[in-house]
């Protein structure tokens, strides 16, 4: 009955976003409890507190394409525009076009990119990030980085990954950027 309820639940999932989950099921006719135990990851992509939704989103999309997985990326933006973020702001992350970006989006994208690489422009960035949004929002970016890395990751694990080379926004076909011009100013 588990496993019945957790497949319908997938299947609706599927469905509403042309997306598919024949990992999760995989897990779920493997281990329903492995499933179960999985989904409260999502609790991570739940929290946004004191940070726009666009810039929310910039973060969780250089994420999902530093792991180089194109279903969950254009996952990422159908939520995004579902959710009323403009498509031309998407494209500007997706293609790190950051003087196409609004202030904050930008101070997001290069904040998680600085971030994920490890590179010591993090530093700065995190203040801006703090200042400009507080403690709760430095935590809601970096919830949305963990989040949108962990299903691409535990995809490829599990032998279902898919390289990302071009994304569709708005009715557009992008090739995506997985190169950051600048990482030095938090904005162009």
């Amino acid at each position: 009955m588990f496993r019945w309820f957790l497949r319908r639940q997938i299947a609706a999932f599927e469905r509403t976003w042309n997306y598919d989950a024949s990992y999760i099921r995989e897990m779920i006719d493997v281990d329903p409890r492995a499933m179960a135990t999985f989904w409260k990851v999502q609790g991570l992509s739940k929290y946004r507190k004191d940070v726009p939704l666009a810039p929310y989103v910039a973060a969780g999309l250089v994420g999902a394409i530093s792991e180089d997985c194109g279903p969950c990326t254009q996952l990422g933006i159908d939520m995004a525009q579902r959710a009323g973020v403009d498509p031309a702001v998407l494209r500007a992350v997706v293609t790190r076009d950051y003087s196409a970006m609004p202030y904050e989006v930008a101070l997001a994208a290069r904040f998680a990119e600085a971030t994920l690489r490890h590179a010591p422009q993090a530093d700065d960035l995190r203040e801006e990030v703090e200042r400009l949004w507080g403690k709760r929002g430095l935590i809601s970016l970096s919830f949305a980085m963990i989040a949108a890395r962990t299903y691409p990751t535990l995809k490829y694990a599990l032998g279902h990954g898919k390289a990302c080379t071009r994304l569709t926004i708005g009715g557009e076909s992008r090739p995506v950027s997985r190169e950051s011009p600048n990482l030095k100013t938090a904005a162009a």
